[in-house]
């Protein structure tokens, strides 16, 4: 699943008319980069949540087929948070555990490795794997902390900062309502403090597009000189 509902208020003016996956980086749009990677990496069924400017993602990215997937749009009347959306589109997901990308990242990430990741979550098991990055400029105090067993834990340091990438197991979101706006951090701390998240540290090309200015640092390092 792509997560591609926020409104994306830091990236204005860019997102008043433009969803900020649609914004292009390095000749073409940044959700195109993670389609593109992932269709690589063998996934090509698709969900990918929209709100705002929806019907432009719609129109731009169609059923998949020109990427080589298929895509299956979740549609949400306003934006439901990152628990919110996913628990929303539980029906296109299915009952095995699920690989999700934040929509507004650019990362080199082995989604191939997320697969199997995903592979050994379980409902009476561990719940989520997430992955984790050095803390950028932006984010110095982190998020979670790693253990050398792999556990990551809501306390501690040293701590780092959650990529927007990871495999979480349906389990974890059905006892949210549907169409109810819900958070992921705290559906994650709670599983956290019942030792059901695991998770990895990416030491790859990793970047928060949130603003103009990170979006034209990334646009210039992808584009080719000539």
């Amino acid at each position: 699943m792509i997560l591609a509902a926020g409104r994306g208020e830091r990236m204005r003016p860019l997102t008043d008319h433009t969803p900020k996956p649609l914004l292009p980086v390095g000749g073409k749009p940044l959700i195109v980069w993670h389609i593109e990677r992932l269709r690589a990496a063998g996934f090509t069924e698709l969900v990918i949540n929209h709100a705002h400017l929806g019907h432009r993602l719609e129109d731009a990215l169609g059923d998949g087929a020109a990427f080589g997937v298929n895509i299956a749009w979740s549609p949400e009347a306003s934006a439901l948070e990152t628990a919110g959306g996913i628990r929303h589109a539980l029906p296109l997901l299915g009952d095995a555990a699920f690989v999700v990308v934040n929509g507004d990242v650019f990362c080199d990430a082995d989604f191939g490795a997320l697969r199997a990741a995903a592979q050994g979550l379980d409902a009476d098991g561990p719940l989520a794997h997430l992955l984790l990055v050095d803390n950028p400029a932006h984010h110095p105090e982190g998020d979670f902390r790693l253990a050398s067993d792999g556990h990551i834990h809501a306390d501690g340091k040293p701590r780092l900062t959650f990529s927007g990438l990871g495999a979480y197991h349906p389990a974890l979101f059905a006892g949210l309502p549907d169409n109810s706006p819900a958070k992921l951090a705290p559906l994650l701390r709670g599983a956290m403090a019942a030792g059901k998240v695991r998770g990895q540290r990416h030491t790859g090309r990793w970047i928060d597009v949130g603003t103009p200015q990170r979006l034209a640092e990334l646009d210039r390092e992808l584009t080719p000189s000539t």
